[in-house]
């Protein structure tokens, strides 16, 4: 299992990175994680603009999900239209809030790009992977996923807070890509995002084998969030992601 890291900005486009997007491919699958804003076009630097076999949306904030909006554009009205459907996981509502968002109501519908599934928490195949997905702590419906392959596991935590849904989803995962969008201090909000040092002590409760640290608000210091995770009692590689970084699961 390949993944590589498209967006990992918290909350809107940083300077270096679009909002959250993660690329997973197996046996010439290629499945998105999320297309935050931004994204579409830092994914055309990894796979072609139409390559993609199937999205999995953790929930609907624009951080994760508007460039739905321009791959409906780019599949409706590119050269070779019309492309085959897209299978969409996705929380009950995103046909209809992503249309709403791309307000042109007088055009074709986003079905006529995308084939919407309702996303619920179990475990479920999309292509070669196999696919759990829990309900996380976020004041909109959200969930984590749990992504195995090949005896080779990648735990998401889209957007949440503190979680024991994300501790069994991350439990002896190969690679946990987990959240941190808060620098640590006292009084932060519940059920709604992650620190780095509370991130490592989700990791560090699920033996996970390597923590990347995602979903990063460029008004932060890095280094302050990255200092923050090494105090959370995890012993493993801890590292910041970054918009075009690989990892080759083996």
């Amino acid at each position: 299992m390949k993944v590589t890291i498209i967006g990992c900005s918290g909350s809107f486009p940083g300077p270096d990175s679009p909002a959250s997007c993660y690329l997973l491919e197996a046996e010439g699958f290629r499945m998105l994680l999320d297309l935050g804003a931004g994204a579409l076009g830092a994914l055309q630097r990894h796979i072609g603009l139409y390559d993609v076999d199937a999205i999995c949306l953790s929930h609907l904030h624009a951080d994760h999900c508007l460039d739905m909006c321009g791959y409906h554009v780019a599949r409706t009205y590119g050269p070779e239209a019309p492309y085959p459907r897209v299978p969409v996981v996705a929380p009950a509502d995103a046909s209809k809030r992503l249309a709403a968002a791309y307000g042109m109501p007088d055009e074709p519908a986003l079905e006529t790009a995308f084939d919407f599934r309702p996303l619920t928490a179990g475990t479920f195949e999309v292509g070669p992977f196999t696919l759990t997905a829990r309900l996380v702590n976020h004041p909109v419906e959200a969930y984590g996923f749990r992504v195995s392959h090949g005896g080779r596991t990648v735990a998401y935590s889209g957007d949440t807070g503190e979680c024991a849904e994300l501790v069994k989803l991350a439990e002896d995962a190969d690679l946990m890509l987990c959240e941190a969008s808060f620098v640590d201090r006292p009084g932060l909000p519940t059920d709604l995002h992650l620190s780095g040092r509370q991130a490592a002590v989700h990791a560090a409760k699920a033996g996970a084998g390597r923590l990347v640290l995602t979903h990063l608000v460029p008004w932060n210091d890095q280094a302050t969030v990255l200092d923050d995770a090494s105090r959370g009692g995890y012993d493993g590689p801890i590292e910041l992601a970054r918009s075009g970084a690989v990892y080759e699961l083996a």
